[in-house]
């Protein structure tokens, strides 16, 4: 399965959204793109995964990645619009508890 990644600056964010599976094959380009944007100096990154349909844990690893340098940089990473089935992936390993989930666009931007 291929993976989509489009990108928009929304005034002083990032809005990208991921559409198709993160997986193994899939994750080093999401990593590669997120990155990139965190790297440029952006500080807040917001993505929405009301498209993916399939999240592993080599997935969970690229957001911890990102959630990590944009966090030492100041920044802040967020994730919206996530399927009950992947939000309990972030709920089951704790992750939920650190990061800014939210099912909806208004909740992840708190």
């Amino acid at each position: 399965m291929n993976i989509t990644i489009d990108k928009n600056q929304r005034d002083e964010e990032i809005v990208v959204l991921v559409a198709g599976e993160i997986d193994a094959y899939t994750a080093p380009k999401l990593r590669e793109e997120l990155l990139s944007l965190a790297e440029a100096g952006n500080k807040s990154i917001t993505v929405n995964l009301q498209e993916v349909s399939y999240l592993d844990s080599t997935g969970l690893g690229v957001f911890v990645g990102i959630f990590k340098q944009l966090k030492a940089n100041g920044g802040e990473l967020r994730l919206i619009h996530l399927s009950d089935r992947i939000k309990r992936l972030f709920e089951i390993t704790g992750l939920s508890n650190v990061m800014n989930i939210s099912s909806t666009t208004e909740e992840g931007r708190q």
